[in-house]
């Protein structure tokens, strides 16, 4: 979650999976960049650094605390591709969780930055794309050691993604999983960044980018077309929020799981559990995943609907 402040406000925090993520927004926020602008930049850095994590070929999920304290949230999730009817998926028991059947949503997470960005400029974000987006194209492009995480799921998919367009030039080393710190190269990224900088976001839906996205989508059988990702667009929605004894807790609505979240943790807080990892934690956290199908009358979840900056 973000929350804005003017522009040329240097006191913040900024929080990441990914050190090097977390010191991009930092970054950004030194250079007077706003918390959308910091967030943007981070999302991108987070692409290079941590790819098995988040990507642009991903959504994307927002949830924004305005100056007036009002929350709001970004969805941008890719619709499925046109091409992705019952008919094409008869033959299979259940969807494909690798290779082109797998592909069948567009990705929504560069939508989600352009609608970000837009909110950043309407609280006074002024910072051009190539400094928002040039942290993680030079991540990209010159490399950053491969972290442990990576490196272990590399080994692990190794064996099914071998033959993917891309997976082994990428993310294998003579044909081998690489271990933990070797530096990642991701010179495709870098460039579909740096086009993006120079052309703007918009481009990856309906511009060079997503000719090739599109042209390489149908070169290995996905069914997104180029019309389903010049129909793409993120949009805002009020969130989704209930109020515990600590204060009121937001999340996304779907197609997320933020309902069963915000479920979970209102029921938890009915227990009144007061030790941090004690058994009453630990059993009182299970309880309320087993029993979340059940909303309690005296859980209000608040619904949210879509609603412009």
């Amino acid at each position: 979650m973000t929350e804005l402040h003017s522009a040329g406000h240097r006191r913040g925090v900024v929080a990441a999976p990914h050190a090097a993520a977390a010191e991009v927004g930092r970054a950004i926020l030194g250079e007077g960049g706003n918390a959308l602008e910091a967030m943007v930049a981070m999302a991108a850095s987070i692409a290079a650094v941590y790819p098995h994590m988040n990507h642009i070929g991903g959504d994307g999920f927002w949830l924004v605390r305005e100056p007036n304290k009002r929350v709001r949230a970004i969805m941008a999730a890719g619709p499925a591709g046109s091409l992705a009817t019952p008919t094409l998926y008869r033959q299979h028991e259940t969807i494909p969780s690798r290779g082109p059947l797998a592909a069948l949503t567009v990705p929504g997470a560069v939508g989600g930055w352009m609608l970000a960005l837009e909110a950043a400029k309407a609280h006074g974000g002024t910072l051009p794309l190539d400094v928002l987006l040039g942290h993680a194209i030079r991540q990209a492009g010159e490399g950053t050691p491969m972290a442990r995480s990576l490196a272990n799921l590399t080994a692990a998919v190794a064996g099914e993604l071998t033959l993917v367009p891309g997976f082994a030039q990428t993310f294998l080393v003579d044909g081998k999983p690489p271990a933990a710190g070797h530096v990642l190269r991701q010179g495709t990224l870098a460039a579909t960044l740096e086009q993006l900088a120079h052309a703007g976001l918009a481009d990856f839906y309906r511009g060079d980018v997503a000719r090739e996205v599109a042209a390489d989508l149908d070169r290995v059988g996905s069914p997104v077309t180029r019309a389903d990702l010049e129909r793409t667009t993120a949009t805002l929605a009020d969130p989704l929020s209930v109020a515990i004894e600590a204060g009121t807790l937001y999340n996304t609505p779907p197609p997320t799981q933020g309902l069963a979240s915000l479920m979970m943790l209102a029921l938890f807080n009915r227990l009144g559990v007061k030790e941090e990892e004690s058994f009453e934690h630990v059993h009182g956290l299970i309880e309320a995943a087993k029993r979340r199908g059940h909303c309690p009358r005296s859980s209000r979840i608040v619904g949210s609907k879509p609603t412009p900056w």
